[in-house]
């Protein structure tokens, strides 16, 4: 399973027939801290469904055409600052038609949950993503291997069993204003 640009692996978001389903665990991505909406969080604004952004038109095109975007992010207690910012913006992506679930790292670990981000689609093809030590993606790996796939897809539905929805989570996650 060769290393690849993730560019190189977008393709997968758009021919997925039925369902994109992510497990987030990093502790920050070094893309989010890059972006312009990093320094808008950190100015207070709050974040919605924007139409603009790829990401958010990506999402409701699939959902409005019946397919499925989930993903579980995995939270430090107390979040760590890249966390609260993926809490905060997380509301435009629920808001294009993803559903995002929050389980922190302790239960995860609990429930042996792997400590690798990735993305299967339609539980059938697995993306796992690798990071360097700073959180900048370093390229994925793309699989068809059954015990591979398998192997996602019983952490797929460990973690989704036991998450819990971005807004319910934020409500109990942090004070408000360090969201």
């Amino acid at each position: 399973m060769p290393l690849i640009p993730f560019e190189d692996a977008f393709h997968h978001f758009e021919d997925f027939e039925h369902t994109a389903w992510r497990l987030e665990t990093q502790r920050e991505y070094a893309v989010d801290r890059a972006g312009e909406r990093w320094k808008r969080w950190q100015a207070g604004e709050r974040f919605g469904y924007e139409p603009a952004i790829p990401w958010h038109s990506l999402v409701r095109r699939a959902t409005e055409a019946g397919k499925r975007f989930e993903r579980v992010r995995l939270v430090d207690t107390p979040p760590t600052e890249g966390q609260r910012y993926l809490l905060a913006s997380a509301i435009g992506n629920v808001e294009a038609g993803e559903d995002i679930r929050n389980l922190t790292r302790a239960e995860a670990a609990r429930h042996g949950l792997p400590e690798f981000d990735f993305w299967l689609f339609d539980s059938r093809t697995l993306m796992k993503f690798e990071f360097d030590p700073e959180g900048r993606t370093l390229g994925v790996r793309v699989t068809e291997d059954p015990q591979d796939v398998l192997s996602a897809c019983q952490a797929r539905d460990t973690a989704w069993h036991f998450a819990t929805r971005t807004t319910e989570f934020t409500a109990g996650a942090a004070p408000a204003h360090t969201l």
